[in-house]
């Protein structure tokens, strides 16, 4: 499991547990099915209205892709890409085809493909591009159908409420006080369903998908770089710096942060870089 997903997991069980145990005086008060049911199945059949049938059924797998501690693989991609250029540069073709075989990354595959069939290099860019905007149209829409869905669940929330206060008119009439309560915390609880659904479900797992597409076009773009320069036939240790680049991690591109701080003219900032 994603560590970050399981961390913001047992904290959201655990700050409900806190409120639940000692702001309540009877927990189980907030456990209401019906109110439950009215956000899920009012959230759900709106979906299903805003969106085709294939879409919405994506939800689980979606879930279950955030939940997943989905690795990117960019070291080997790196170095299948710097193995492969020094045999194409090499003339070797049949030792890249031999390689190009072992390639589990799509993207990559079609790129090297393409080299070694003579496409020209405006050609191949413009292919892997256009998939790239294909990925990022697709998975955007992928966390926009939560972001909508973090939106139908509050407003069902206070269509629960609404037909709770419209329970709970009826009861004025009786005097009966402990019934009108009852009922005004039947109807509160719709909305607090909704709020807690949106904030705590559909909202996070839409910014996680997001943060995943981020990641993933960036791999791309490393990938789209290395095919351009193995077009080139540029030095593959140069590629190989280059590519990492795309996924070092730097406090400061300016400045290591371990190194010893002290003043610097100009011109010996000018020397360091």
């Amino acid at each position: 499991m994603n560590p970050s997903t399981l961390i913001g997991m047992l904290a959201s069980i655990a700050l409900l547990a806190v409120v639940l145990v000692f702001s309540a005086e009877d927990p189980a008060l907030f456990i209401d099915l019906p109110s439950l049911g009215i956000v899920l199945v009012g959230t759900l059949a709106a979906t299903f209205i805003s969106y085709p049938l294939g879409e919405v059924l994506r939800v689980f797998s979606l879930i279950g892709t955030v939940m997943r501690n989905e690795r990117l693989y960019s070291e080997d991609d790196i170095e299948e890409l710097v193995k492969i250029s020094r045999l194409w540069m090499g003339g070797d073709l049949r030792a890249v085809e031999k390689e190009l075989g072992q390639v589990n990354n799509p993207f990559l595959r079609t790129g090297v493909q393409l080299v070694i069939d003579m496409t020209p290099e405006e050609d191949i860019l413009e292919l892997l591009q256009w998939r790239i905007s294909r990925l990022r149209a697709k998975e955007h829409a992928e966390a926009q159908l939560f972001r909508v869905m973090a939106g139908y669940a509050p407003a069902f929330g206070m269509l629960g409420t609404l037909v709770g206060l419209v329970n709970l008119m009826f009861l004025l009439g009786d005097g009966d006080m402990t019934a009108i309560g009852r009922q005004m915390a039947v109807a509160l609880m719709t909305t607090l369903y909704g709020v807690l659904l949106a904030n705590l479900v559909f909202k996070p797992v839409a910014v996680k998908l997001e943060r995943r597409t981020e990641q993933r076009v960036v791999l791309m773009n490393m990938v789209l770089q290395g095919i351009s320069m193995m077009c080139n036939k540029r030095n593959p240790g140069l590629m190989r710096e280059t590519l990492n680049s795309f996924v070092a991690q730097y406090q400061d591109e300016i400045r290591d942060g371990g190194s010893e701080s002290r003043d610097s003219g100009p011109d010996e900032g000018s020397a360091r870089q």
